[in-house]
């Protein structure tokens, strides 16, 4: 059964005009078609389709609940957007497949990318969302000057993952279950000495992902799996 995303559906009742023409357009759903609805903050309608009206399809809920989202604590993944767009798109997608609450996009001394569209972004997570069968859409928030973000109070813990030769610890190791934890990714030319240093001061705690070098959308993907992995449910 295909799962809709309409965020304000306990208000109207009515799917939004994206969600209605996939759903009378592609799928043919009509008066009676059975369906589900997410609100993307955990609540899941089993609905029918009660009327159509042009490109209007109006559905009415059958029965509903608010369904755990699969993880304990919230992870929010701060990352500064590769030059290939593509390469960024696809690290959101995967993320949001195997869990995660944020996406933040920091704008870094030597990133490439200094500007991002969160729309598309937005689209693709959404799709996301709905084709692994969650019902809660991650935050997906404006690119931010990396010296402000980290000067911001974030909740729970919070990592820095670098690859210079300094003292670091393994994520996996220190992962608190249930603990929300913020993880920062660095560009493809990795964070400044500057960066790490302030980053340090503002409670950041260096770690490693592991002894590979990573592309910085396959260390945030890794990061997004081992927080899953201490915080399944």
């Amino acid at each position: 059964m295909s799962l809709f995303y309409v965020p304000d559906i306990a208000e109207r009742w009515e799917l939004s005009e994206e969600e209605a023409a996939h759903a009378l357009r592609v799928l043919r759903l009509s008066q009676g078609s059975e369906l589900e609805i997410t609100d993307g903050r955990g609540m899941l309608y089993k609905a029918v389709v009660a009327s159509v009206a042009g490109k209007h399809c109006y559905v009415e809920a059958k029965e509903c609940a608010n369904v755990p989202k699969g993880w304990n604590g919230n992870l929010c993944v701060a990352v500064a957007p590769t030059k290939n767009m593509d390469r960024i798109e696809w690290f959101a997608e995967k993320a949001t497949e195997i869990g995660v609450d944020e996406f933040v996009f920091l704008n870094c001394r030597f990133s490439e990318r200094k500007v991002i569209k969160t729309e598309r972004v937005e689209r693709i997570v959404v799709s996301a969302m709905k084709q692994s069968l969650k019902y809660r859409k991650p935050v997906v928030s404006e690119m931010i000057d990396f010296k402000k973000f980290v000067a911001m109070e974030r909740p729970g813990a919070k990592f820095i993952a670098h690859c210079y030769d300094e003292e670091k610890v393994l994520l996996k190791d220190v992962l608190v279950p249930g603990e929300d934890a913020t993880v920062l990714i660095g560009p493809e030319g990795d964070f400044s000495h500057e960066e790490v240093k302030l980053a340090m001061e503002a409670g950041y705690k260096p770690v490693s992902l592991g002894n590979s070098r990573l592309r910085t959308e396959t260390a945030g993907l890794v990061a997004c799996h081992t927080f899953n992995l201490r915080n399944e449910i």
